[in-house]
């Protein structure tokens, strides 16, 4: 990235440019096995209820965003999705700029682990997990609720967050 990228949490003003970048990102990513769009406005602000999304802007543009939630208390950890960059930008390193974001940020909240899903269709996506520390521990179901053209399901990945000593940090 040349220019200055800030990364801070949205509100629910937000709700509309996040539901668009979430469905811009993955719109071109997705239409070989979905039709639809990934979310809607109604959901960004449900989700706000429950997490928190990092905004990655430069000045007033919108350049992508990720979803983050602690698990419940105790636990330890963190669930991370809807990491999105707007097409424009991808191949820029602001996928990981979020991600650093967002993993330090739990690790503000004490979490020790970071999970994630990634559609088992989306093979793309896993080297850049796997060099982020992520590993496979499992599968899920898609949500039933989605058509899709093809069989899908999520590969669930966690990796532990390491300690704030050995992170660059993104304060926000």
């Amino acid at each position: 990235m040349t220019r200055a990228v800030e990364v801070r949490i949205a509100e629910r003003e937000d709700a509309e440019r996040i539901t668009t970048v979430i469905n811009s990102a993955f719109r071109g990513a997705e239409q070989f096995f979905i039709d639809e769009d990934r979310i809607d406005v109604a959901t960004v602000l449900n989700l706000l209820y429950t997490g928190k999304f990092l905004l990655a802007q430069n000045e007033r543009l919108l350049l992508g965003c990720v979803y983050v939630e602690p698990r419940p208390l105790n636990s330890g950890r963190a669930y991370l999705g809807l990491l999105a960059v707007d097409p424009a930008h991808q191949q820029s390193g602001l996928g990981s700029v979020l991600m650093d974001a967002a993993e330090d940020y739990c690790l503000g909240l004490d979490c020790r682990f970071m999970d994630i899903k990634v559609v088992n269709l989306r093979t793309d996506l896993f080297g850049f997990y796997q060099r982020r520390g992520y590993l496979e521990s499992g599968t899920s179901p898609f949500p039933t609720d989605i058509e899709t053209k093809l069989p899908v399901h999520f590969i669930d990945m966690s990796k532990p967050l390491k300690s704030a000593d050995s992170n660059q940090h993104h304060r926000l």
